[in-house]
């Protein structure tokens, strides 16, 4: 495994540089007619090192074949903005501005950026068929069976793009957890990674047992085997956390909310206005009109639907949406409980099941956006029967309140759309929402914007 991970990476470096070369060629034959006439090996070479030393700073080839694609996009995109800044003094320096015009600066930045995310989505989907086929995995060796260590078997057996197969457990005591191979106790940690072929032992022991986290450590230590620690910390799951040392003793410190910043919720604020007009410039102008126009032509009532939502600190804000139900239709039965849309809704108009499958009945909340009262991301905001009846059984459920709600989150992109039958999956909801407030970006709004996009044109089978 080790060798050939080896390769991919190699592969994945060489890739670029070939992605680079494809996209200079481009732009010369489309910029001048031929590959001849303005070719500088110079200026080549700078951008293929600027490329890979900005890398560096964007962290472009950390590994992220557990990550949606579109993550990948928006690290590509930050390492490609970063090289325009480099580029435009090279040209400078080389004296080539005359030559190499604003006109053929731009297209060449373009083509980089299409050539490197062609070929990195190709390399994803030949990593995906290998793992498909049993390759590629990196070999587990589990050490311990509390919950962490159940939660963590599961979760690379479901995803096996993550890459890992756990090939047994060792615990002090005889343990089976859904028919993983059980190999015994503490003591025999050294034999088995003496005969068996294991890429990284995982300890999952409770944090009280103090003495055989340190016993086993030393162990993959002196065998050279890779070692990853599985705290007991679900408690912090969602927080944002980094480990500390003062002196020899380490430290976990949970950060402040990136969002409490006045320099973060200013750049959110000006993305989300300017956002909110491009889209009211362009989609809008076109849209609003048609979709309007043919909401009044199939259903009696009015074009749009407003419902009191939950916003920052519990506010009451109107949520605006296109109406996608009859006029008639109820919001609670008649035990008083909340109608959540379920799939093959009778109370869904024909144009409505369109408009809510492409998430386009949502367009009239950028109104909600520029008013204040809501973010282009953020935690989808509930209506208020069904946050009431949450916020008694879901664990942390109010916090996810604590900022602006969105349009679009972290939550809808990884699947958590759609009616939630039980607390179970609410909780899910949530615990995606409050990943989302600890850890906060820009560039991690961006990518939820991206995936977005991706999921109307895909399609979402949770959309009804």
């Amino acid at each position: 495994m080790k060798k050939n991970l080896r390769i991919y990476n190699i592969t994945r470096y060489l890739a670029d540089a070939l992605a680079i070369l494809v996209a200079y060629m481009v732009t010369l034959l489309i910029h001048f007619g031929n590959f001849g006439t303005g070719f500088n090996g110079a200026f080549l070479a700078l951008s293929i090192v600027f490329w890979y030393v900005l890398s560096q700073v964007s962290k472009l080839y950390a590994d992220r074949r557990s990550n949606k694609f579109s993550e990948e996009i928006v690290f590509i995109t930050y390492n490609t903005l970063l090289l325009a800044i480099l580029l435009s003094s090279a040209l400078f320096f080389l004296d080539l501005t005359t030559i190499y015009t604003p006109r053929f600066f731009w297209a060449f930045l373009g083509n980089i950026f299409v050539a490197v995310a062609a070929i990195k989505y190709l390399l994803r989907k030949s990593v995906h068929a290998a793992l498909n086929q049993g390759k590629l995995y990196d070999k587990i060796l589990l050490v311990g069976s509390t919950p962490s260590a159940v939660n963590y078997y599961e979760t690379i057996n479901k995803y096996y793009y993550y890459g890992y197969q756990c090939v047994g457990l060792i615990d002090e005591q005889p343990a089976k957890i859904n028919g993983c191979k059980y190999y015994g106790n503490i003591s025999t940690l050294g034999h088995v990674l003496q005969t068996e072929f294991i890429d990284e032992v995982v300890i999952a022991l409770p944090n009280s047992d103090y003495t055989n986290i340190q016993l086993c450590m030393e162990i993959c230590d002196y065998n050279r085997t890779k070692v990853r620690l599985l705290p007991d910390l679900q408690q912090y799951a969602s927080s944002s956390i980094s480990v500390d040392n003062i002196g020899m003793m380490p430290t976990i410190s949970v950060r402040e909310l990136p969002l409490d910043r006045w320099q973060n919720k200013l750049l959110k604020r000006g993305f989300d206005i300017t956002f909110a007009l491009l889209v009211f410039a362009t989609v809008g102008v076109v849209l609003f009109p048609i979709i309007a126009l043919f909401i009044k032509l199939t259903s009696r009532g009015s074009v749009f639907f407003k419902q009191e939502r939950w916003g920052l600190n519990n506010q009451r804000i109107t949520c605006y949406k296109f109406r996608t139900m009859v006029q008639e239709s109820n919001d609670v039965d008649k035990d008083g409980q909340y109608l959540q849309a379920r799939k093959n809704d009778p109370r869904v108009t024909l144009i409505g099941k369109f408009l809510r499958k492409t998430n386009l009945d949502e367009l009239p909340q950028f109104l909600n956006v520029l008013l204040g009262n809501m973010s282009v991301v953020g935690p989808r905001p509930h209506p208020t029967p069904l946050n009431i009846a949450s916020m008694h059984t879901v664990d942390n459920y109010m916090l996810r309140h604590i900022v602006l709600p969105g349009i679009s989150g972290w939550a809808q992109v990884n699947g958590c759309r759609g009616e939630t039958r039980n607390p179970g999956d609410m909780q899910r909801r949530v615990d995606f929402d409050l990943y989302y407030i600890h850890r906060w970006t820009f560039w991690l709004d961006c990518q939820i914007i991206l995936q977005t996009v991706i999921n109307i044109i895909r399609g979402d089978q949770n959309a009804y």
